[in-house]
C-alpha cells in the first residue's frame, strides 16, 4: 500500500467512527424522548402513490407539520395566542393544542390520541389529525387504513402499486379556486353500493314522488377508535351519542312508524363519506347526527345545532342545478329526471330545508336542555355535504364541562334530549305533509 494511502486511511476511519457515535448519540436521545426511528405511511390520491414520514412518539404514530403541508397545501403557523399551532386550508382553520389532545375545527372540538408535539424544530400531530381534522375542512375524503399503512386521498380504495394509470383517462381539471376536480360521471353509472365510501360523482335522484317523511337516518357520532371528546370525569362522546341515538329510534319507530336506518347500533368506526352512503342509498328523507361538543376552555355549555353552509362549488350546483338535469326513459314509456352532481354537493340541493330543520330542532331543544349563546350554525361539514336529503347535526351539551358532564350521562338528561329531537321530526314531517 502506498504511504500516502496508509497516512490517509486512519483519519477516513475516524470520520466513519464519529458518524456511527453522532448516530448512536441521535438515536439515544430520540429514544430518550420517546421517539422510535422514522417510518411511513403510502399517500394514495388519483395521481399515484406518494411516502408520507411518520414516527411514533411514546407508542403513539405522529406526522410532521412541513410535510402535511407540502403534500395537502396547507399553511401553519404556532399561534401563542390560541395556545397551539392553526393549520389553514382555503380559507379554513384548524387550532391544534400543543397541550391538549384535541383540535377546534370549524368551530367544533375533535378529539386526538395525543396533543401536537415538538421534536427538534418540528411540530408533529398524531396521524389520526388527517382523517379527524383536516379531513372535515378539505375538499376530498381522507381515510386512513392503518393494517394496510395505506392514506387514500379522494379515492374510494387503493390500485395496485405495479397497475399503471390507463392512458385514455384524463386526469381530473381543477376548479376554481384551483382544487382537482372529480370527473363527470357517466348517465349509466351506478350507485355506490351499500355502505360504501363513494369517491366519485353519482347520479342522484331530482324530485321524489311525495314529500312524505318515509326514511330516517339516524347517525351516531364516533364509534370505534374513534372515542370523540372526553370529559375530565371520563365521560365518552361515542357513548353518549349512540345512546341518544338509540333512544330517538325507538320514539320514531314506535311513535310516527318510520323507517329508521342508523348509521351504526354498535362500537365501530365509520367514515364521514360511509354515513352519507349508508343515508343516500337507503332513500332516507331525512337525516340526523347526533354528537356531544368540546371547547378547550371548560365553561363552554350548551346545546347546538348545524347545519351546512356552501362553499362557492355548492353554491354554483345550486345556481347550475337546471343544467345539470337529464332525462331517462324508464319502465312503461315513462321517464326519470336524474341530476348528476358531485357526491359531496349532494346536500346543495336541500339546504333551505336543512336550515328549517335545524331551526324546529333549536326551537325544541330550547324547551329541554340548556342551549349555548349562538344556539343555531351555518358550518361547512363534510359529512353534511353529501347528504341528498335534508340534514343537521345537533351537539347536545359539551362533555368538556364538569357540569355538564354529569347530565350528558344522566338517563334522564339523554331521555329529554331524544324526546326534544323527536318533536322536532314530527313538526317537520307535519311539514312536509302540507307541502304535498
Amino acid at each position: 500500500m502506498p504511504h500516502a494511502a496508509r497516512r490517509l486511511l486512519p483519519a477516513a476511519s475516524r470520520l466513519v467512527l464519529a458518524a456511527i457515535l453522532l448516530s448512536a448519540a441521535t438515536f439515544v436521545l430520540l429514544e430518550a424522548q420517546g421517539v422510535a426511528p422514522a417510518t411511513s405511511l403510502t399517500v394514495v390520491t388519483r395521481d399515484g402513490r406518494r411516502p408520507l414520514q411518520t414516527t411514533f412518539i411514546n407508542n403513539q404514530e405522529f406526522v410532521a407539520l412541513d410535510d402535511v403541508a407540502a403534500m395537502f397545501q396547507v399553511t401553519v403557523r404556532e399561534d401563542a395566542l390560541a395556545g397551539g399551532v392553526t393549520i389553514s386550508y382555503k380559507g379554513r382553520s384548524i387550532i391544534a393544542s400543543t397541550d391538549q389532545p384535541m383540535a377546534m375545527v370549524a368551530g367544533r372540538v375533535v378529539t386526538l390520541p395525543a396533543p401536537a408535539a415538538r421534536v427538534g424544530r418540528r411540530l408533529l400531530v398524531p396521524i389520526d389529525f388527517l382523517t379527524r381534522a383536516l379531513g372535515p375542512i378539505y375538499d376530498q375524503p381522507i381515510e386512513l387504513r392503518r393494517p394496510q399503512r395505506l392514506l387514500l386521498v379522494g379515492v374510494a380504495d387503493a390500485p395496485p402499486a405495479a397497475t399503471p394509470p390507463a392512458a385514455t383517462v384524463a386526469p381530473p381539471a381543477p376548479s376554481a379556486d384551483g382544487a382537482a376536480a372529480p370527473p363527470p360521471a357517466a348517465a349509466a353509472a351506478p350507485p355506490p353500493a351499500p355502505g360504501a365510501s363513494p369517491s366519485s360523482p353519482a347520479l342522484l335522484p331530482g324530485a321524489r314522488t311525495g314529500p312524505r317523511l318515509q326514511t330516517m337516518v339516524i347517525d351516531a357520532g364516533h364509534g370505534g377508535d374513534d372515542q370523540g371528546v372526553r370529559g375530565p370525569n371520563g365521560g365518552v362522546e361515542k357513548q353518549i351519542a349512540l345512546e341518544v341515538a338509540r333512544r330517538l329510534r325507538t320514539l320514531v319507530e314506535t311513535r310516527l312508524g318510520v323507517r329508521v336506518v342508523m348509521t351504526r347500533d354498535d362500537d365501530r368506526a365509520v367514515t364521514p363519506d360511509t354515513r352519507d352512503a349508508a343515508a343516500n342509498n337507503s332513500k332516507a328523507d331525512l337525516f340526523l347526527s347526533v354528537h356531544v361538543n368540546g371547547a378547550f376552555s371548560q365553561a363552554a355549555a350548551g346545546a347546538e345545532i348545524y347545519y351546512l353552509r356552501l362553499d362557492r362549488d355548492g353554491e354554483a350546483v345550486r345556481r347550475n342545478a337546471a343544467a345539470t338535469e337529464i332525462v331517462l326513459p324508464a319502465v312503461g314509456g315513462s321517464t326519470r329526471t336524474i341530476d348528476i352532481v358531485r357526491w359531496d354537493l349532494a346536500q346543495s340541493f336541500h339546504v333551505d330545508e336543512s336550515a328549517v330543520f335545524a331551526s324546529m330542532l333549536e326551537e325544541e331543544l330550547r324547551k329541554q336542555v340548556p342551549m349555548s349563546e349562538q344556539p343555531l350554525r351555518q358550518e361547512p361539514m363534510r359529512m353534511l355535504a353529501g347528504a341528498n336529503m335534508p340534514a343537521a347535526l345537533v351537539e347536545i351539551g359539551y362533555l368538556t364541562n364538569p357540569a355538564q358532564e354529569r347530565l350528558l350521562q344522566s338517563s334522564d338528561f339523554q331521555g329529554m334530549v331524544a324526546q326534544a329531537m323527536f318533536d322536532a321530526v314530527v313538526r317537520f314531517r307535519d311539514r312536509l305533509e302540507v307541502e304535498r
